[in-house]
């Protein structure tokens, strides 16, 4: 019995050795290589988008009819100087990826705001007061969910005009739901916590107990949340911009970079597919790390390696 119990232990001890002597996680990301290659396509990515006039080999609306459809520098007549060829209108299609980048991140960042400062707010107001308040939003959020987002927003996007400042709105204020369902569902769980009966019992005012002590330990879930949608806001506003809902032209966005190529997908393949693979992996890159971030930040998914 007794050498049971005392390899019982050292088994225990064993573990939280194992556990202490873990590397540092920033050591436990280099030996990912899948989250690090991810990182450096975003980081990438953000890069060319700030410093865009510098990394830019031509002005992106440049055009030069007598150089339309050249195909890729390694190609058989294709030119050094358009290293991913032109577009049916002479123009750079690396130039016009590099500022569609600007578009992309402008409008899924500033849309994942929107949507993520309206939701956290009114999912903070329904999970702590909960009653009516509760009742009334979850059903503004039911009916939400029930129209279909591409078709809604190509109605508004039809009476208010494309533009770029319409697309943010219509991306932010069409997806509080999926924000203020998650801490509506974290708040009900904090607010019976001891430490917040206990700051109730202080005196602490209603809005100093949601800002000072739920959200803090509610926002990781945001974090996440917002990581993954910026994802899924690059593809909407690709997807509004292919069919003539997006920027105004010629503004360059990925989407109808993609669009001008549609009638030359069997002979100038080019035009379409580089901004498409261009989407394919931001996209990619941007929801792999949201992954590891969801592994890092929620401790009911963290693997101990």
């Amino acid at each position: 019995m007794a050498l049971e119990l005392g390899k019982e232990q050292a088994g225990s001890l064993a573990e939280l050795k194992s556990v202490f002597q873990r590397p540092p996680r920033l050591t436990r990301l280099a030996q990912n290589w899948v989250v690090v290659a991810s990182l450096l396509v975003v980081l990438l990515v953000v890069t060319s988008a700030i410093f865009a006039p510098l990394v830019s080999p031509h002005d992106p609306a440049d055009q030069v009819l007598l150089k339309r459809l050249l195909p890729p520098a390694w190609q058989t007549g294709g030119d050094p100087s358009f290293l991913l060829g032109t577009d049916p209108l002479g123009r750079d299609i690396l130039s016009r990826i590099i500022y569609g980048a600007q578009i992309s991140l402008l409008i899924g960042v500033t849309a994942v705001l929107v949507r993520a400062t309206g939701g956290v707010l009114l999912g903070l107001l329904s999970g702590f007061y909960g009653g009516w308040i509760d009742h009334l939003l979850m059903r503004l959020g039911d009916i939400q969910l029930t129209l279909p987002f591409l078709i809604l927003a190509l109605a508004v996007m039809a009476v208010l005009g494309p533009g770029l400042g319409n697309i943010i709105g219509v991306l932010g204020v069409t997806g509080w739901v999926l924000y203020a369902r998650v801490i509506r569902s974290e708040t009900l769980s904090l607010r019976e916590k001891e430490f917040i009966e206990a700051a109730r019992m202080v005196g602490t005012r209603n809005g100093r107990i949601l800002v000072r002590h739920i959200l803090p330990n509610a926002i990781g879930s945001v974090i996440v949340i917002a990581t993954l949608d910026i994802a899924q806001m690059i593809i909407l506003e690709a997807s509004l911009s292919y069919l003539g809902m997006g920027v105004r032209p010629p503004t360059p966005s990925w989407g109808s970079m993609v669009a001008d190529g549609r009638d030359y997908l069997s002979t100038q393949w080019w035009v379409s597919t580089f901004p498409g693979l261009t989407i394919f992996v931001t996209v990619m890159a941007i929801n792999l790390l949201g992954d590891w971030l969801r592994d890092t930040l929620d401790p009911t998914t963290r693997r101990l390696d």
